[in-house]
């Protein structure tokens, strides 16, 4: 009877898994009893999603009281598109990591807005606050955001922020500012203690009646200014005004009353936009500091072709797009640059068409004549001759003359246009 009771116990060794245990040897990697081989679950406020381990996304949850539950780890944090009337500091104060801060579209008032709000952040690159409590933010408070010295984006639009509301101060410590957005407040003046680092500047729907040029020192880094739909006058923008900021690209003045192009502007400035001013003379040398300039959009103003010089475009070789639309000019302005790709004559007086303005214009792509007073025969012989680039379709149109057919020579040297009378 020993030996089957031997061949027992080797079976019964063969089959357990391993060693019998040892106290004091447990496998720390072995998962134990009431433990799960799987990571724990990374905290998230209800409702909310949480996709990477540094974003929480709260947008559009009809949210009245700040979440909680918000990881210290996050980096990215949305609650646009909420009910939100307060930013309790002590929750914001422990997520110093923030980077992005979106509170657009919520209540939040000045007075649910702490002095020290965004004290503790100070890692901040993009916050986004427009469009809260019925746009009431009336003031930015002192040392609100002495500590971003991270923010490269910041957005204010749509508030109604004064000139007292703001002060040297307020920006003057975001030394990684990039974007700024006061666009649709009521300021009158450019603010002061801009950083240098500021490319763009969207003071577009407020209330600036004059741009001093002590406001803009401390931005020579501008590339964009929007100053568009404000109350800029004859006198808004002096003469010389724009001219340190040396890196200019762009600079948007659409809808103010300006009487004439604004004088010794940067000579980099590659777009100038002024439609629907006051502008009704363009003298020879008003465009001769800006050399470089690629598109030029004086639409809707009050130019007449007696009051544009002949030389007025003359130094303007880089321009590829002109647009004169909308104006009471009666013949083609001459000495237009030959690198034009684009130009824009509807909605204008012409009554005739010659081919002397259009010499030389064998770059030009698209061609805008409708809405004028011109005719079949207005057109002279050869007008279409060097124009071998155009591409896009026009229309010659006119309410005051009846319907014509052309004639067979008005196609003639028109390459991979059509012409259409109506």
């Amino acid at each position: 009877m020993g030996r089957p009771t031997q061949w027992l116990s080797l079976l019964l060794l063969l089959l357990l898994p391993g060693p019998l245990p040892v106290a004091g040897m447990e496998d720390a990697a072995f998962p134990h009893l009431g433990e799960s081989s799987q990571p724990p679950p990374r905290a998230c406020p209800p409702r909310c999603s949480c996709p990477r381990v540094d974003t929480v996304d709260c947008d559009g949850l009809d949210l009245r009281v700040f979440p909680d539950n918000i990881t210290r780890a996050a980096q990215h944090l949305s609650l646009q598109n909420n009910q939100l009337q307060e930013l309790p500091y002590n929750e914001l104060s422990r997520l110093s990591g923030l980077r992005t801060l979106n509170l657009h579209n919520n209540l939040i008032s000045s007075e649910g807005l702490p002095d020290e709000a965004f004290e503790s952040l100070t890692q901040l690159q993009h916050i986004y606050v427009a469009h809260n409590k019925n746009n009431l933010i009336s003031k930015v408070p002192r040392g609100a955001l002495s500590r971003q010295t991270q923010l490269r984006e910041l957005y204010l639009q749509h508030n109604q922020l004064t000139d007292s509301g703001l002060d040297a101060t307020t920006f003057s410590k975001l030394h990684s500012l990039e974007y700024l957005d006061l666009s649709h407040n009521q300021l009158t003046t450019v603010p002061a203690g801009l950083p240098r680092t500021l490319a763009i500047l969207h003071l577009g729907r407020n209330r600036i009646r004059q741009v001093e040029a002590a406001r803009l020192h401390g931005a020579r880094g501008l590339r964009y200014l929007l100053l568009q739909h404000n109350q800029l006058g004859s006198s808004g923008l002096p003469a010389g005004v724009l001219r340190p900021l040396r890196g200019l690209h762009t600079l948007h003045l659409y809808g103010n009353g300006l009487d004439r192009v604004p004088l010794a502007l940067p000579r980099r400035l590659r777009a100038l936009v002024l439609p629907h001013n006051h502008v009704a003379t363009l003298g020879a040398r008003d465009l001769a500091a800006t050399p470089g300039l690629m598109e030029l959009n004086l639409a809707y103003n009050r130019l007449t072709s007696a009051r544009v010089h002949h030389r007025a475009f003359r130094r303007l070789r880089a321009l590829r797009s002109l647009d004169l639309a909308g104006n009471q000019l009666t013949r083609l302005p001459m000495g237009l640059p030959t690198g034009l790709h684009t130009l824009r004559l509807q909605r204008n007086q012409l009554r005739m068409l010659e081919p002397e303005p259009l010499t030389g214009l064998d770059q030009l792509q698209e061609l805008s004549l409708a809405h004028n007073r011109l005719r079949v025969g207005d057109i002279g012989p050869g007008t279409w001759h060097e124009l071998q680039a155009l591409q896009v379709r026009h229309r010659l149109v006119s309410h005051t003359i009846p319907r014509a057919p052309p004639s067979p020579c008005l196609h003639c040297h028109i390459p991979n246009i059509l012409v259409s009378w109506s």
